[in-house]
């Protein structure tokens, strides 16, 4: 009897010890809140928001705000299906319970592709940043650099890599509030420099210079800038409490649309949109009025940490993906298998080379041709959103009794969304770079269609097509 006391409080011991382990490994609510800030906030909103600028002018706040309000819509129906039917494949696999095997795989290879050409864009980007500084190395010795470090931290392991990103958003979070302090000070005249004149008038002025014809042509950069959304629906297997997704998801997009709006109403507060150079970021041309010294050097170095945080969630984002796929039969098998820290390491494997080839034609193809197909990667996250939505309003009424977080408004907003998603997508048909890159984004996709035929026909994934006709 002796003996079996001691051994029922060894499992005991042994049990909660594996269950404290299991609760350490998990991310808080609020860790995969920066997450998704990490892996949202890249060098792209920094820099690329001078050209959404002069297309639609001031108006171009209306447009972030209908930009935050769509990815509301969008993560609201993710939520919902994740909160409800948890699924380690999260919106791809919602994607296959509505739509069947095809629309289950084309949005899992949307999403892994167009974050691999996202990732080659930002580490070339992170590598011509550095040259502001050593403009005799070659560009690719960065470019190698950034690739391994950003995979060095992915290998670390998930609670690791959650600290690492979180540290990323949190600089550029701070970064972009200390420039709306800044800008609150002035708009409050609590400081007032000499030799500078700032009003309203900067802003409000002639609020809408280029037309609706303007903010539909920039709706689609605004976009862009809340890409990668999805991120915190991947990373939702990872929490403490998975009940806690809606709540880090809604924390991310007030915070993202709140310093959005207001980082770009200050700017426009300090100088004329007409002033503001595509070339260079409006923060930094704003902030040359004042005379701050090393100016650019300091926003250099916040760049390259946005662009960097970016590369690394979009890989995290990707790899997990991946899995799902090899788990689903829809990608080898082999693929599926993670390392004793939980990290996917042949997945990660195949990304990088996947990375390398693109970083290739980086170097080789005309940088407008690039600037195309890295547009047309973020033309397909964006119509990956149609498809989350699509996937709610399809399977909402086989789960809406057991329900424990409901969207607001539904159908209603997810319709809306869809039409906002929608609306901005062809209104990048009005601009040349864009136009190309909504083309080759819908090549692309029939290119993925089509592989699914093939690979289905072919019996090309062993153990996987039998599954793949099962459910068809």
């Amino acid at each position: 009897m002796k003996n079996d006391h001691v051994v029922k409080q060894k499992v005991q011991h042994k049990k909660m010890e594996n269950e404290q382990r299991g609760k350490a490994a998990g991310l808080y609510w609020w860790q995969l809140s920066l997450i998704g800030i990490g892996s949202i906030i890249g060098a792209g909103f920094f820099l690329g928001t001078s050209l959404s600028i002069q297309i639609a002018g001031p108006a171009i706040l209306v447009n972030y705000l209908i930009g935050g309000i769509t990815a509301f819509f969008v993560f609201s129906a993710l939520a919902e299906m994740t909160v409800t039917q948890p699924a380690s494949g999260s919106f791809r696999t919602y994607a296959k319970m509505a739509f069947g095997n095809a629309m289950g795989f084309a949005s899992g290879w949307m999403y892994w592709l167009a974050g691999v050409l996202i990732m080659s864009s930002e580490v070339v980007a992170l590598a011509t940043f550095t040259r502001f500084w050593f403009p005799h190395v070659p560009l690719w010795i960065f470019t190698v650099i950034y690739t391994v470090i950003a995979f060095g931290i992915n290998l670390l392991g998930v609670k690791n890599f959650g600290k690492i990103e979180s540290l990323f958003a949190v600089v550029k979070l701070s970064t972009l509030i200390v420039f709306i302090v800044f800008g609150v000070l002035l708009f409050t005249h609590v400081i007032s420099p000499h030799a500078v004149s700032l009003n309203e008038k900067n802003v409000f002025s002639n609020f809408i210079p280029t037309g609706l014809t303007g903010m539909w042509a920039a709706l689609i950069f605004v976009f862009f800038s809340y890409g990668g959304i999805e991120v915190v629906g991947i990373a939702s297997s990872e929490l403490k409490n998975k009940q806690e997704v809606p709540k880090a998801g809604i924390g991310m997009l007030i915070a993202l649309t709140s310093v959005y709006i207001l980082s770009i109403f200050f700017a426009l507060y300090m100088v004329s949109w007409r002033q503001i150079d595509v070339s260079k970021s409006p923060f930094v041309t704003a902030l040359r009025t004042f005379n701050i010294p090393y100016l650019d050097s300091i926003f250099n170095i916040i760049i390259i940490s946005a662009a960097f945080s970016t590369m690394v969630g979009a890989l995290f984002s990707v790899t997990n993906i991946l899995i799902s796929l090899a788990e689903d039969g829809a990608a080898p098998k082999t693929l599926a298998g993670k390392n004793s820290k939980g990290v996917p390491v042949k997945s990660l494997f195949l990304t990088g080379i996947a990375l390398a080839v693109f970083l290739v034609f980086a170097f080789i193809l005309p940088g407008s041709i690039y600037e195309s197909i890295t547009t047309a990667a973020g033309v397909m996250l964006i119509l990956n959103w149609t498809i989350i939505l699509s996937s709610q309003i399809k399977l909402r009424p086989h789960y809406q009794q057991k329900a424990t977080f409901k969207m607001i408004g539904y159908p209603l907003t997810s319709y809306l969304g869809i039409g906002f998603i929608l609306v901005a997508v062809s209104g990048g048909l009005l601009h040349a770079t864009q136009r190309m890159g909504v083309l080759i984004s819908l090549a692309f996709i029939g290119m993925i269609f089509l592989s699914y035929w093939i690979i289905f026909k072919s019996h090309l994934l062993s153990g996987g097509t039998g599954r793949l006709r099962e459910n068809r």
